[in-house]
């Protein structure tokens, strides 16, 4: 079983249900993909908000090990993102030899402000954490308590690791940064990190029509079951 959590934001749900549409349908073996919701994680994740905090899950992504129970590999996605190939051939990309895997970015956004108005924060490492491969075993430094108390660099610069030695590079086609890097054929990921198309402002950015394709598609089979459905009282 292939494990999927992927960051789920108040403000763009219909950018979940997109992009985990787009994985299943392209899976070949069986994806279990799991919502990172505040609301379902209360229990465990208590740290107030950030005012540089630009989605629901900026943090908590990284209590995916420990949701794991640190056993196995675990995938993590932000939301604002569309898979195009057969995930198995990212889960297959698992390298023991480190802890988490990560596309290496050198991300220097020049804008000051990204989608509904949040501040664009600029650090080194941006946007390494918006795709992850984690060999949780080798995260347990990643404890609830931990993630609730570190600062905002030290978990998305992975200071929780020993060393950057244990940070593995995945390939540039895994999260490709829409609008930033340049267009490719092989694309597997499109990562609308400035903002999606699901947004007013951003209806018209790179590879708008690729997302909005993904929509009518998942769109298309929703309706087709629902009109198949024989309800009853």
């Amino acid at each position: 079983m292939i494990r999927v959590f992927i960051g789920y934001d108040r403000a763009e749900p219909v950018a979940f249900s997109v992009l985990s549409h787009s994985i299943h349908i392209r899976a070949s073996e069986p994806v279990s993909i799991t919502p990172l919701m505040l609301s379902q994680l209360d229990n465990i994740f208590n740290r107030e908000r950030n005012p540089l905090q630009s989605t629901d899950f900026s943090f908590n992504r990284f209590l995916v090990p420990y949701l794991s129970n640190f056993e196995g590999w675990s995938i993590f996605m932000d939301c604002d993102m569309v898979v195009l190939d057969d995930v198995k051939n990212l889960w297959d990309l698992k390298n023991p030899e480190y802890a988490v895997q990560v596309v290496k970015h050198e991300h220097i956004p020049k804008e000051e402000h990204k989608f509904l108005g949040q501040v664009q924060t600029k650090y080194e490492k941006k946007n390494w954490s918006s795709v992850m491969l984690f060999n949780n075993a080798k995260c347990k430094a990643l404890t609830p308590d931990y993630v609730n108390r570190a600062s905002g660099l030290e978990l998305h610069q992975f200071k929780w690791l020993e060393n950057d030695g244990l940070i593995g590079e995945l390939p540039n086609r895994w999260n490709h940064l829409v609008d930033y890097d340049q267009p490719k054929d092989d694309i597997a990921l499109l990562h609308y990190t400035q903002g999606g198309p699901y947004f007013d402002a951003y209806r018209n950015c790179g590879y708008a029509d690729v997302w909005n394709q993904e929509k009518a598609r998942m769109d298309t089979v929703c309706q087709n079951k629902t009109d198949k459905q024989d309800f009853k009282v």
